[in-house]
């Protein structure tokens, strides 16, 4: 019975990563075929499988009531959205929250305020409804949105976390906080380019998750100031 409520609640974070994935994709088309320009470079999806999601339920405690699990797993579904330049990230962010059916539940800026791994990256909980044929569920799904840079660094460092079981040697983790840095730069480096690739009339119209930024939707700003 257990197992079965799991498969249930899993194809409902399937169908609402496919509402939310719907969205990304027809900004891209828009993007690439009326605008000549796409700040989306790649999309990724993820869904933990049945046996993972029972694993944390177990590990994490509390109740294994379906309702219960909603409410302390929060990483069940993820969209991972990659993008050439900082402030494109923020514009993706602004645009998808600027949609009425999409709530945002929370922010987490970690381009702003790096983890101390270094880590960078934007991280927003969204809510999307999912029309199913008795009744509406509301779906909550985990949006990473961040840098090629930001991307190749993430994928490098956790593949070195699982080989050395989180116990990174000294001289590893140097380096990796060397590349942490080299990245920064290469991204900031890159966004004072972005005001030659990006038409300065770019279509906008966000919500403002990130109203002190410029450059965000709505404002072409100066691109030599839009860095992380």
């Amino acid at each position: 019975q257990v197992y079965e409520e799991f498969i249930a609640l899993r194809m409902h974070y399937q169908f609402g990563i496919d509402e939310v994935l719907t969205k990304v994709e027809i900004l891209r088309k828009e993007f690439e075929q009326m605008h000549d320009y796409s700040p989306i470079e790649h999309v990724r999806t993820r869904l933990k499988s049945v046996e993972s999601l029972m694993e944390k339920a177990l590990r994490t405690g509390g109740e294994m009531t379906v309702r219960a699990i909603r409410e302390r797993i929060h990483d069940i579904a993820g969209i991972r959205i990659t993008t050439s330049f900082v402030a494109d990230a923020y514009w993706i962010a602004d645009i998808l929250a600027a949609q009425g059916d999409l709530e945002v539940l929370t922010v987490k800026d970690y381009i702003a305020s790096p983890k101390p791994n270094g880590y960078r990256s934007l991280h927003l909980i969204v809510q999307v409804p999912v029309y199913l044929s008795t009744h509406v569920e509301q779906v909550p799904v985990e949006l990473q949105i961040r840098t090629i840079a930001m991307d190749f660094w993430a994928s490098t460092e956790h593949k070195l976390s699982y080989k050395y079981e989180r116990n990174l040697p000294p001289a590893l983790r140097a380096e990796l906080d060397d590349a942490a840095r080299v990245a920064d730069e290469l991204d900031q480096r890159m966004e004072r380019l972005r005001g030659e690739i990006r038409p300065q009339a770019a279509p906008g119209g966000g919500s403002g998750l990130f109203p002190g930024r410029p450059g965000t939707p709505g404002t072409p700003g100066d691109a030599a100031d839009e860095t992380g």
